[in-house]
């Protein structure tokens, strides 16, 4: 009996062996992923650097990654009120037509992904493969069938043109479909014993669970008509309606060595998708995550 109460105190007062961290592996790893960050990053650096550059330094050989001196030329071409590239108004445009069209995304998706989630209805599972059938349709496809849509609608060379017609994704609808199968059925089930409908069901329950994804899918929708550039071109024919890539790609024609005021336009393209990403990269990462546990 002596030998069994004693065989627990004597392993109690063991030391806790760890195991040795590796110190040299942990450097290195944290090297290697130091080089290739810095791979992906140095074009937009480079990007950033010379848009501060003066048009002769902009185009030395070889390049320079300080810009000396250091100036402003650039964005004072581009943003001054007398430009004859009115970026500020190309910003605008864009600006309006890819948060009206990633509200329209957001909205037509949920609304259609809700019932092929969690309502039982006949024909459900062949609408769900129709839909998922369209995204293996190359986009390209459809640009006459509804430019001549946009045409009979009388939307050409309007904003209109760039927000309606993709307020329909069919991602969108399997995204937030994928998100909604994944959410717990307790609290629709409890509310629907309470009395509750499925409109506030949807409304009160379902969407506020739903931020992450609603969230994920509103930035993805936000990009994609953001760098959109084909489809603008064919729609949109005025400076004064056009959007932020397709008036970047006049400024290229017309100043086609003025790197300077090429990546000027970059940047200023690049900063509304930079801070949109860092105020919902928490969302994002919660929705892409839960998006795809259940199937």
């Amino acid at each position: 009996m002596t030998q069994l109460t004693d065989r627990p105190a004597q392993t109690e007062d063991r030391p806790v062996q760890r195991r040795p961290v590796n110190r040299g592996r942990k450097i290195l790893r944290i090297v290697i992923l130091g080089i290739v960050a810095l791979i992906f990053i140095s074009p937009v650096i480079f990007m950033i650097v010379t848009s501060f550059k003066t048009r002769g330094d902009a185009t030395s050989i070889p390049p320079s990654w300080l810009p000396i001196p250091f100036t402003l030329q650039a964005y004072e071409a581009i943003l001054s009120p007398q430009s004859s590239t009115p970026v500020l108004r190309w910003f605008f445009n864009s600006m309006v037509a890819a948060l009206l069209n990633s509200a329209l995304v957001v909205i037509t998706a949920s609304l259609a992904a809700y019932p092929l989630a969690r309502m039982n209805f006949k024909g459900k599972n062949v609408v769900f493969g129709i839909i998922v059938a369209t995204l293996l349709v190359p986009p390209v496809i459809l640009v006459i069938p509804n430019y001549l849509i946009v045409s009979d609608l009388g939307w050409l060379n309007s904003l209109i043109a760039i927000i309606v017609p993709t307020a329909a994704s069919a991602f969108g609808v399997f995204f937030m479909r994928q998100f909604f199968i994944a959410l717990p059925v307790d609290l629709e089930e409890a509310a629907r014993l309470d009395g509750a409908n499925r409109l506030l069901i949807f409304t009160r329950i379902v969407l506020p669970l739903a931020k992450p994804a609603l969230a994920t899918l509103a930035l993805l929708a936000f990009l994609t008509n953001w760098n959109d550039f084909l489809w603008p071109v064919y729609v949109l024919f005025s400076p004064e309606v056009q959007t932020l890539p397709a008036g970047l790609s006049t400024l290229q024609g017309a100043n086609s060595v003025r790197y300077d005021l090429l990546m000027a336009g970059a940047v200023v393209a690049s900063i509304p998708v930079l801070v949109i990403f860092v105020f919902l990269q928490r969302f994002i990462i919660e929705g892409v995550s839960r998006s795809g546990v259940k199937g």
